[in-house]
């Protein structure tokens, strides 16, 4: 059964960063696509970044890009989402999920089969 456990979120300050990780157990890293999504109170979820399983090809949400970075390391079964220069509507739920359909279905269109329960990001002074 897969799993996907998130860490490494909590309370920044504005212009701060945190890494999150996702680590995944239950299936093969390296088979699927990964995606990191988040959603804030109110607001509808959305797709943050996206990493490809066979090239490592990455995908930002135009507005993200420059302040996140994804990677994945299969040997770890873990991928990261570093987070940078955050600002408080950063402030959300954020949780990792896997597909095998393609990163950009799993980007755009938030279709998959697997996530995590996700963690907090909360950007506050």
């Amino acid at each position: 059964q897969a799993q996907l456990v998130e860490s490494g979120g909590g309370l920044v300050q504005p212009g701060g960063s945190l890494r999150l990780s996702c680590v995944v157990s239950g299936i093969t890293l390296d088979e699927y696509d990964i995606g990191w999504f988040r959603q804030a109170p109110g607001k509808e979820r959305e797709g943050v970044s996206c990493i490809g399983r066979t090239d490592g090809t990455t995908y930002y949400k135009p507005s993200l890009e420059g302040r996140f970075n994804i990677s994945r390391h299969n040997a770890k079964n873990t991928v990261y989402l570093q987070l940078n220069s955050l600002k408080p509507e950063d402030t959300a739920e954020y949780f990792c999920a896997a597909d095998q359909r393609g990163w950009l279905r799993l980007c755009l269109l938030g279709d998959y089969a697997h996530r995590g329960r996700g963690t907090q990001v909360t950007v506050s002074s």
